[in-house]
């Protein structure tokens, strides 16, 4: 997936925009459908770089994409917020073309340029028209962002006060900091933890940007996912001319796996009238036995929207919240599973109640049959629209290329959908989901609780109660 081009979507809590609603749809690609799974193509290049390739002659442009395993769990003790700034500023200068030039260069060529990181990855994404002239200068710019970044100090200076000051304002509010919270609970002590403040932000410098991308941005830490109107051989020079100038690294290492969690309870006071809760713990890895179980199963429970049983018992039977959800976030080793609503204060704990015990029933009997159909036909039938463009396409081609996924992962999703049962989904539901090792937080809400509750619960900025 292409990740948020902001580097506060790093800097503000554990999900960025973007990667919230890749969370949403579980990274949910391919199914049946009208359109059959596209053929991807894989090589490395002589570079070392992996290269995943998906030839689209329907429209006259090429989008492109080249991930390194450079994400936010690298980021150095103390300076939570480096991966970020560092991907960031890729574009900010770089071979010696300063700001200015390199976005009327852009301008020029009519080149979208775009990336992101998250946990696992940071990014750069190119689309150009596919014509020999526009092509190769964009290739030849992006190859010059990608290997040379000059990373001024004074640029530095303003995004990274600007990255502060964006932070100090987020930490204002109790989305983020229930969200920080959930983050820090779920993964104490991992690389998944990190949450920048601004004090980590504040001790980055041009040499930690400049170290960064010389130990993590290297070729055979890159995976190039190219879709469109090119052929093979085009594919294989543009591959080379991205990565042939990268630095000299070495593969990366795996993360650990997340140590199991234990059933907490956090409570962040705040003045807000609404009650911002999540409920979880790790959850599933991209690669996971019980991926597509536990896939399907989260439609029913939380992931389905209005069709969902947490939108039945929490909304529609009791309006204790205009929206409720469940996601699953699969990424390298276990990503979050979280139960997320907001809710008046007064009702925060009914609420919560209401949501443990839809919870509970669903891990005890798992989907009925009407509701597993229903899921399954949603699944497989919203394919056409989530490969519908080169860009979606390229999402999913990149995910493929980064996690190491088979190459044939959207043309088996279908099938491995439709052979999901309820027994299944329940033994997945229960290996997986255990409440004994739910984090919750409760983050606001004190502006809709009596006086006396608002003064009990303002003993510490988070209060954990086992």
């Amino acid at each position: 997936m292409t990740v948020s081009s902001l580097p506060l979507s790093r800097f503000s809590g554990p999900l960025s925009g973007l990667l919230r609603v890749a969370t949403l749809v579980l990274g949910a690609g391919a199914a049946a459908g009208a359109i059959a799974a596209p053929a991807i193509v894989e090589w490395t290049a002589p570079t070392g770089a992996r290269v995943h390739f998906v030839e689209s002659r329907a429209l006259p442009m090429v989008d492109i994409q080249v991930s390194f395993a450079a994400g936010g769990a690298l980021d150095p003790e103390g300076k939570a917020g480096l991966a970020s700034m560092t991907q960031a500023l890729l574009d900010a200068g770089a071979g010696g073309l300063d700001e200015q030039t390199i976005a009327d260069r852009k301008a020029d060529l009519g080149v979208a340029v775009s990336g992101g990181t998250d946990n696992d990855r940071a990014s750069l994404a190119l689309r150009s028209l596919s014509s020999a002239a526009e092509l190769d200068a964009a290739v030849e710019l992006a190859a010059t962002l990608l290997a040379r970044p000059d990373f001024p100090a004074d640029v530095l200076e303003r995004e990274r006060s600007r990255a502060i000051a964006g932070l100090r304002e987020a930490l204002t509010k109790p989305a983020t900091l229930a969200a920080r919270q959930f983050n820090a609970a779920l993964y104490a002590g991992h690389p998944y933890g990190h949450d920048s403040t601004p004090e980590s932000l504040a001790a980055i410098g041009r040499e930690d940007l400049i170290d960064f991308h010389r130990l993590h941005y290297g070729a055979r830490r890159a995976a190039v996912a190219i879709v469109g109107d090119v052929d093979r051989a085009a594919a294989e020079r543009i591959a080379i001319r991205l990565t042939a100038d990268l630095p000299a690294t070495e593969a990366a290492a795996p993360l650990p796996a997340p140590a199991p969690t234990t059933a907490q309870v956090f409570r962040i006071p705040h003045p807000s009238a609404q009650a911002h809760i999540l409920v979880g713990q790790p959850g599933m890895a991209r690669e996971d036995a019980d991926y597509f179980p536990l896939l399907v199963g989260n439609y029913v429970l939380g992931g389905g929207g209005f069709v969902s049983r947490l939108t039945a018992e929490v909304r529609e039977k009791r309006g204790f919240a205009y929206s409720v959800y469940s996601a699953l976030s699969p990424q390298q080793v276990a990503g979050p599973f979280q139960i997320g609503l907001q809710t008046r204060g007064g009702q925060a704990e009914e609420a919560l109640a209401v949501v443990h015990a839809t919870l509970a029933g669903f891990l005890a009997d798992g989907p009925s049959a009407e509701e597993l159909q229903a899921a399954k036909d949603n699944l497989v039938n919203g394919f056409g629209l989530r490969l519908d463009s080169n860009a979606k396409l390229l999402d999913y081609v990149s995910m493929i290329g980064f996690y190491r996924l088979p190459l044939d992962w959207l043309e088996r999703y279908p099938q491995q959908v439709a052979a999901v049962d309820v027994d299944a989904v329940r033994e997945a539901w229960q290996r997986r989901i255990r409440p004994e090792q739910l984090v919750t937080v409760i983050a606001g809400g004190d502006g809709d609780r009596p006086a006396a509750a608002e003064a009990a619960s303002a003993a510490a900025p988070a209060e954990a109660v086992q």
